[in-house]
């Protein structure tokens, strides 16, 4: 668990440098000079046309640094989500096998737990470090030391919400990430709003342009960061049903293909005995 951790670090370290690299190269060459650009049009045609009314452009609603931050948060957050999304999708592919062969009225005894695990320790290592075959093995394992069938389906269920909460819990970045958006959006808010108050005199002298224009950094960091925010929560919970259902199919999964098939204490029954 300590490799996976460290892999996660230096992933989302790694996602954060591609998404900055990425999100910034795009403003620098694309969308601050398209925004100057319009905006110099923009300022020609009122000053021909004292009664033009300015359009809107989406390259200068996100033009400014805090909607670049934005976006940047953005990217990471769903570079981490579909890294889990990837495993997850691995984690379910999974299930569609059948990691312990067993036909219609087989038992498996105590003593034949051993056999079946071995079948699993064979999978490669980055499928042994999966949930079903952690949890198969941790019923296996449970019931050739206890021969309790119960304690074989406590210790599956016991795999199951660790690793449920542990899931849960890889998401924090994330959980911060939406919440981190929507406050950025809000700095952008008070600067725009504080820079405008700041030229409060030009536009009492009738000059509006320096207001006007801080007012607008001031809505469009907002409208950006809820924006992104709504679409990064969607895509949160998405990711969030489809790990409780793994969870949940992944303790079906135990109770189906072995719990059910496990019997203890009968002597002179073997694997292939009916009950």
């Amino acid at each position: 668990m300590r490799r996976n951790d460290s892999i996660d670090f230096v992933f989302q370290l790694a996602s954060l440098v591609v998404a900055l690299i990425i999100v910034h190269a795009i403003y620098v060459t694309v969308v601050r000079p398209k925004a100057d650009l319009f905006t110099a049009e923009q300022s020609s045609r009122m000053a021909a046309d004292p009664e033009y009314v300015q359009e809107r452009s989406v390259w200068v609603i996100v033009r400014d640094f805090e909607q670049e931050a934005c976006f940047v948060l953005m990217l990471w957050a769903i570079a981490i989500m579909a890294s889990k999304g990837i495993t997850t999708a691995r984690e379910s592919k999974l299930l569609e096998g059948d990691l312990v062969p067993t036909a219609e009225g087989m038992r498996i005894l105590p003593e034949d737990s051993r056999e079946y695990a071995r079948q699993i320790e064979a999978l490669s290592l980055g499928k042994r470090r999966l949930l079903l075959p952690r949890a198969l093995l941790a019923a296996l394992h449970r019931f050739g030391a206890t021969g309790s069938i119960q304690d074989a389906s406590d210790t599956a269920r016991s795999t199951a919400e660790t690793e449920s909460e542990r899931l849960d819990s890889e998401l924090a970045m994330v959980r911060y990430i939406a919440w981190a958006i929507p406050s950025i959006g809000f700095i952008g808010t008070v600067r725009g709003i504080g820079t405008a108050l700041g030229q409060a005199h030009r536009a009492v002298e009738g000059d509006i342009t320096g207001v006007t224009r801080n007012l607008g950094v001031a809505f469009n960091s907002t409208f950006i960061a809820l924006l992104i925010s709504i679409v990064l929560m969607f895509l949160l919970h998405q990711l969030q049903l489809r790990q409780e259902r793994l969870v949940l199919d992944t303790e079906s999964y135990v109770d189906t293909h072995l719990i059910r098939h496990l019997q203890a204490g009968v002597a002179g029954v073997g694997q292939r005995g009916v009950s």
